[in-house]
């Protein structure tokens, strides 16, 4: 019996669309029998985030990027055609017309098909952010450990 495929993908973008466009990648990859890892760094980590403001003690910097960055997956803006938040408000609807899966719908399809979700903790550390912040059941981890799960991938992207 043949080894298992496996893709990884780094997530670095926080763009709505790019980010579904990962989990779909992500989901198909999966469907298709492969071992999926999404590596999500920088940006990408707002889709890894609760919605709901946690008490957490940061410093000025830290409560500044937390302010500024979207919390969760549904809030991310789009790459192009952001229209002052009209964008993301536009597409969700034809995605709904088309019963296109939502971005959180996606990531919780991941999680369910046991893709692997990675948060880099170099980046929380210099986003500020903790994991009380982030969705339960996601592993952490730094580069050297998406670098030994790539060093074999079959599909290595990054978006």
């Amino acid at each position: 019996m043949s080894e298992r495929k496996t893709t990884n993908i780094i997530l670095f973008s926080g763009d709505y669309d790019k980010a579904m466009a990962a989990y779909i990648i992500a989901n198909g990859a999966a469907a298709y029998d492969h071992e999926v890892t999404i590596f999500h760094t920088f940006w990408g980590l707002n889709a890894l985030r609760k919605e709901e403001m946690l008490p957490v003690k940061k410093g000025f910097m830290e409560k500044m990027f937390g302010k500024m960055m979207p919390r969760g997956a549904d809030k991310m803006g789009l790459s192009n055609m952001n229209f002052m938040g009209m964008g993301p408000k536009m597409i969700k609807g034809v995605m709904k017309k088309h019963n296109a899966m939502p971005l959180p719908d996606l990531i919780d399809m991941a999680r369910e098909q046991e893709i692997k979700l990675v948060a880099c903790t170099m980046t929380m550390d210099l986003l500020g952010l903790h994991k009380d912040e982030l969705l339960e059941e996601i592993e952490y981890a730094g580069v050297a450990a998406y670098l030994a799960d790539a060093e074999n991938g079959n599909v290595n992207l990054f978006i």
